[in-house]
């Protein structure tokens, strides 16, 4: 079992948050995956298709292109006939006016012969037709080859070209095709014109009718692709052929009608999909990592990352904005690992990497990809305190995916036998390489954000230069000798037993900053004057434990990070100033001593013994004065805490031997980290007597090298 795994009964609470935590995170997946079928057709025309094979789900019709549409409807145009009404009355009306007026014409002399020559033309026109205005422009757009002339429910085709528009009418009416014959001039008295009237009205209704019988000749589509058949293979040309198959597909994606069952039964994988990522993930942080669980920033920067992802590819597939290998996946397992730990951070990948992959077509080697840069990031990214080592393990991540997408196409036989296949993934992973480096810009915020504290901001804490450093080194000398000192044993002890390192460094720098308050009333900033003497033991004991509180109350107004301020809060535990609390018991007892010599009463003295048990009298004693000689804890809850407790008394006790030898130094930390255990102070962290033992025996080796401890020679 894990260290940082608590088992214990949960509460309603904790069960509430549970289910919450899972509820929405599974709400929020579901929501944002595309609706419908996903397509992530990306191709260009006479390039290679660089996906893997694409085999078709279901049935679908190939699609004629629009340029052979257009063909073909030019090509069906000529069998179009638009209809239009004749007018009979029109005709009659027209020769029966010129009849009328031609009579004051005859009067003046124009021989009868020319009432049979108009009236020949003015039936010519209306037998062929005339167009009006609207009609004519009409045609001139639909252009068609014939007209369909229907009177009586009996139609007639006509050439559209020998209709006659009212100018060419009127034309035709004035031409004079026999000038010696007929001329025209002595018609003076009459206006052609007014014998033009259109009788041939355009029919809507039954031209729309023929023009939909017409355009039903058309056929739309060219063939037909089976379920299961492979629409195009990769590293095959995409020509015209193959373009109008991935149209014609995408097309039917659009235009696929799904069921009220196929909806539902698509929305409940999806539902199902999420919950088992999301209830995994959960499992593995009750099983190893319950801790996490208890801490409300920690829950939220696990799912803010664990989410976004996703939703980004889920955008990306959904308005095909680009390819999802430029979206720096490696992000999520770099921030957990600097923030968390290692396997926490590998687990929440991979969860986030299976969520994204399953709005892709082809999601086998995208899996494989981001999972080997995870695992790489991980491996390659320990601790992030320098730029430096951001930047070779983004150069180790990007080499690892390049391969390893290499090694998918030769293994699949995709990229051997083509070698025009496109680089463009290659590229794309590149770029995503890069964009890995921002998590340095992105760690301030999200510490802020979330409460983490990061390696960067640990380093930065101990620079020497620092504010509260530099204060701590002018004012109290000798306890920041002590920090220094207690720094180095404590991160040399936590690199040995897995810890980290880092914190427990900054940890030590910073433990004993309340001691700035009142630096002389501490040994190591004394030069000879004690201002302890001539005051309570029980006061001097709550001035040294002050030195607790108002570290925090520095910390605060320095804004130190929350994981620093635990250690100081936590370096003595609840255990006792020792040498004002001895001193005090010292003194009570020889006071009750003196007290039972001056009893003269026997009645008196065993009233002050009960049942005769003097050690009984003097425990009773002991526990009744620890009150005040007591630290308020709380008590070491992390590995690192409890190795900062065992490096700080072990430091300050080391500095009253009176000799430096292997055996004494031995004896000193065996004492001081034993009375420890024996005092439970590690009760409430995660360490183990192995652990101690070990801890025990690098704080020894320490501090011999420290002081130079030599073997004694024989004299």
């Amino acid at each position: 079992m894990s260290r940082y795994n608590h088992k214990h009964n949960l509460s309603v609470r904790e069960y509430l948050y549970r289910i919450l935590f899972a509820a929405v995170s599974i709400a929020i997946l579901v929501l944002c995956m595309p609706r419908g079928t996903i397509s992530t057709l990306r191709y260009q025309k006479n390039e290679p298709w660089e996906d893997e094979a694409l085999i078709a789900q279901d049935s679908f019709p190939i699609l004629k292109s629009a340029r052979q549409v257009k063909h073909e409807q030019d090509s069906l145009r000529q069998f179009y006939e638009p209809y239009f009404r004749l007018d009979a009355n029109v005709m009659e009306n027209q020769l029966q006016a010129f009849r009328q007026d031609f009579v004051s014409l005859s009067a003046q002399g124009i021989p009868h012969y020319y009432l049979q020559h108009f009236l020949g033309k003015i039936h010519d026109i209306y037998s062929t037709g005339i167009l009006g205005g609207e009609d004519t422009r009409l045609l001139g757009v639909s252009k068609p080859q014939y007209v369909r002339v229907y009177h009586d429910n009996e139609s007639s085709a006509c050439p559209a070209s020998q209709l006659f528009s009212e100018k060419a009418a009127y034309e035709y009416l004035a031409r004079e095709t026999d000038s010696i014959r007929y001329n025209h001039s002595r018609l003076h008295g009459l206006d052609l014109m007014k014998y033009v009237t259109p009788n041939l009205a355009y029919d809507s209704l039954k031209s729309a009718q023929q023009r939909q019988e017409v355009d039903g000749r058309l056929v739309r589509t060219k063939g037909v692709v089976l379920q299961g058949q492979k629409i195009v293979d990769r590293g095959q040309i995409v020509d015209e052929e193959v373009e109008d198959i991935l149209l014609s597909w995408e097309q039917h994606q659009k235009e696929h009608k799904l069921t009220t069952r196929e909806r539902l039964t698509r929305f409940g994988a999806r539902i199902v999909y999420a919950a088992i990522l999301v209830i995994l993930l959960l499992m593995y942080f009750q099983q190893f990592r319950s801790d996490y669980l208890d801490n409300l920033r920690t829950v939220l920067l696990i799912m803010s990352l664990s989410l976004f992802f996703p939703i980004v590819t889920y955008a990306i597939v959904s308005r095909m904005w680009a390819s999802v290998y430029m979206v720096p996946y490696c992000v999520l397992p770099i921030m957990l690992r600097i923030a968390l730990d290692s396997r926490t951070a590998f687990v929440t990948h991979v969860m986030a990497v299976l969520a994204s992959a399953i709005v892709l077509t082809q999601p086998f080697t995208f899996v494989v990809v981001q999972i080997v840069a995870g695992l790489v990031a991980i491996y390659s990214l320990r601790e992030l305190s320098q730029r430096s080592e951001l930047f070779r393990s983004t150069v180790w991540v990007t080499l690892s995916t390049l391969l390893t997408y290499l090694c998918m196409e030769f293994v699949r036989n995709t990229a051997g036998g083509n070698p025009e296949l496109s680089r463009w993934p290659y590229i794309y992973l590149i770029v995503a390489g890069v964009l890995t480096m921002l998590v340095y810009l992105l760690l301030i915020p999200i510490e802020r954000i979330f409460g983490f504290t990061s390696i960067v901001t640990l380093v930065e804490l101990q620079n020497v230069n620092n504010p509260l450093l530099r204060r701590l080194s002018e004012e109290a000398t000798g306890t920041f000798n002590h920090s220094m000192q207690v720094a180095n044993l404590a991160a040399e002890v936590a690199n040995r037993l897995g810890g980290r390192a880092q914190l427990v460094r900054t940890g030590a720098l910073y433990h004993d900053i309340g001691k700035l308050e009142n630096a002389v009333f501490f040994t190591e900033n004394q030069n000879g004057q004690n201002p302890h003497d001539g005051l309570p033991y029980e006061r001097s004991a709550q001035i040294i434990i002050q030195h607790v509180e108002n570290g925090l109350r520095l910390a605060d107004k320095y804004k130190l990070p929350k994981a620093v301020k635990e250690f100081i809060a936590t370096h003595h535990g609840k255990s006792l100033t020792k040498y004002f609390y001895v001193q005090r018991v010292k003194s009570e007892e020889l006071r009750m001593k003196n007290e039972e010599l001056r009893m003269k009463n026997e009645e008196f003295a065993a009233a002050l013994t009960p049942n005769g048990n003097s050690d009984s009298s003097l425990f009773t004693l002991h526990s009744s004065l620890e009150a005040p000689f007591r630290y308020p804890g709380p008590k070491p809850q992390t590995l690192e805490q409890a190795i900062l407790m065992m490096a700080d008394a072990v430091e300050a006790a080391s500095r009253s031997l009176p000799e430096y030898t292997e055996e004494s130094i031995s004896a000193m930390v065996e004492k001081i980290v034993g009375s420890q255990v024996a005092d439970g102070s590690f009760d409430e962290c995660a360490i183990t007597f192995r652990e101690i033992a070990e801890a025990k025996e690098v704080l020894s080796a320490r501090l011999r090298t420290v002081y130079h401890t030599r073997i004694q020679y024989p004299e």
